[in-house]
């Protein structure tokens, strides 16, 4: 997991007027919570922009007034109309208890079924896993050479080392789709048979 070094500074004042004013001076407000106690802070909204807008996993390296502690980005609200950042929540990590996180899924190799003109599709884009912090990967790769026509990966089949993956058994991961193209293809090569 790729790591992401975090400055902040402590909130003393907690409370509706205290977070507007935090929030005019273009800062975000964050809570750190995990540890012994809860942490309030605050950071800049352009040190959180590589951090929110990103596929990415990161493992945040917090640095909260001099005091530093590792932690993963576990929620995010965002402004309804302008889409700016309004709270984080850092969850800190250790390496006995689990995590729950989202990993991108990549797609490697090129599928018999999209040779046979089919449509490749990846249907989820991140799978949810938990695991020890320092076991989970970047990402979570699938080959897809093998895929045929028409056929999918289903998460139920996808494992991971060390990991437990939390979505549905049954929900498709990737898929070949037919195309108008292909049908044709296996109509005109069915009535050629005839």
């Amino acid at each position: 997991m790729k790591t992401f070094e975090l400055n902040g500074k402590v909130r003393e004042d907690l409370g509706k007027k205290a977070t507007k004013a935090v929030r005019s001076e273009e800062a975000v407000p964050c809570v750190l919570y995990g540890g012994e106690k809860n942490t309030h802070f605050t950071a800049t909204n352009s040190d959180l922009r590589k951090l929110v807008y990103s596929p990415e996993v990161y493992l945040v390296e917090l640095n909260i007034d001099g005091k530093k502690s590792e932690a993963i980005m576990k929620d995010l609200q965002f402004h309804p109309v302008t889409d700016k950042i309004l709270h984080i929540d850092f969850l800190q990590v250790n390496d006995k208890k689990p995590v729950v996180v989202e990993i991108p899924v990549k797609l490697s190799g090129l599928a018999e079924g999209v040779k046979a003109g089919g449509k490749m599709s990846l249907e989820m884009r991140k799978l949810k896993v938990r695991g020890i912090y320092t076991q989970i990967p970047e990402s979570i790769t699938l080959d897809v050479t093998s895929l045929g026509l028409g056929k999918s990966i289903q998460v139920g089949s996808v494992s991971v080392d060390k990991l437990e993956i939390l979505n549905a058994k049954n929900a498709v991961v990737a898929q070949v789709k037919l195309t108008r193209a292909a049908r044709g293809a296996a109509a005109a090569a069915a009535a050629a048979k005839k």
